[in-house]
């Protein structure tokens, strides 16, 4: 019973680690701009467009759609080989102030 409690308290204990996501490294920080019809995506001062399989992830890392893309919010964009956008992720509040003190 006692290695049933102590594996389940590391269990919980280490879901924070699980639960944390990865930026990816090559990744550049930006804000969107105004709603745009798809496939385009108003980022920063460009308007760049929306790669066939590109994939927008919020803040609670789920996926969603260009639609639910919300203007202002403070984002990390990474592009493909060919100019277009392959992924998009919305900062958590944590993450930009990570990325804030990375500067």
């Amino acid at each position: 019973m006692r290695k049933f409690l102590l594996l389940l308290t590391f269990l919980v204990a280490s879901t924070q680690a699980w639960a944390q996501r990865t930026l990816p490294p090559e990744a550049k920080r930006a804000e969107i701009g105004a709603q745009q019809a798809l496939p385009m995506v108003a980022i920063g001062n460009q308007l760049l467009r929306l790669s066939p399989g590109g994939i927008i992830f919020d803040a609670s890392n789920r996926r969603i759609t260009h639609g639910q893309l919300p203007p202002g919010s403070d984002v990390v964009y990474q592009l493909d080989r060919n100019g277009e956008i392959l992924r998009i992720v919305i900062l958590t509040p944590e993450e930009q102030a990570r990325l804030d003190r990375a500067k």
